[in-house]
């Protein structure tokens, strides 16, 4: 994606209605280099940035206040339900205790949330996790293991609370 345009197009697309001009926003974000589906809805209070892969499948939502930080491939299926206030980062840090500050070398894992997934609110999806398709990630989640298809996962970290299937 093209970060210096996705900083453009981010506050043009503040001026729109939260919950409106869903169709502008696709083309925008396309604009940038993103790869939306059909009927994706993207609150205006989404923030998207970074230079890495963006792709969303076809009808998917994404909720007031989401932010996708997007330094390396984010892919979200079709069929998503991103409630308000989600986190989907995939920059983090080597640890290095003996380093000047403990929070060392940085570097990007991709991300891929699978189809017909629902990420609740508050919950945040860290750099290089895989979340299985049909699975629920439960409000204010913490995902730092990858999630198979199906299951209900909560807490911080988050763990299995049940399977769906």
């Amino acid at each position: 994606m093209n970060s210096f345009g996705l900083y453009i197009v981010g506050h043009m697309i503040h001026l729109l209605p939260d919950t409106r001009c869903f169709g502008l926003k696709r083309a925008f974000y396309r604009m940038c280099g993103a790869k939306i589906g059909d009927n994706v809805r993207i609150c205006s209070s989404v923030i998207i940035c970074g230079d890495g892969e963006l792709s969303v499948g076809d009808n998917t939502w994404i909720g007031h206040g989401t932010i996708i930080l997007a330094s390396a491939r984010v892919s979200i299926g079709a069929n998503v339900n991103i409630a308000p206030r989600v986190y989907i980062g995939t920059g983090t840090h080597e640890i290095d205790v003996s380093g000047p500050a403990i929070a060392g070398k940085g570097y990007s894992l991709p991300i891929s949330i699978g189809d017909g997934v629902w990420l609740c609110a508050n919950s945040s999806i860290l750099a290089g996790r895989t979340i299985g398709s049909h699975s629920i990630i439960a409000m204010g989640a913490i995902v730092i293991d990858d999630v198979p298809i199906g299951e209900l996962w909560g807490g911080c970290p988050a763990r299995k609370i049940k399977n769906l299937q």
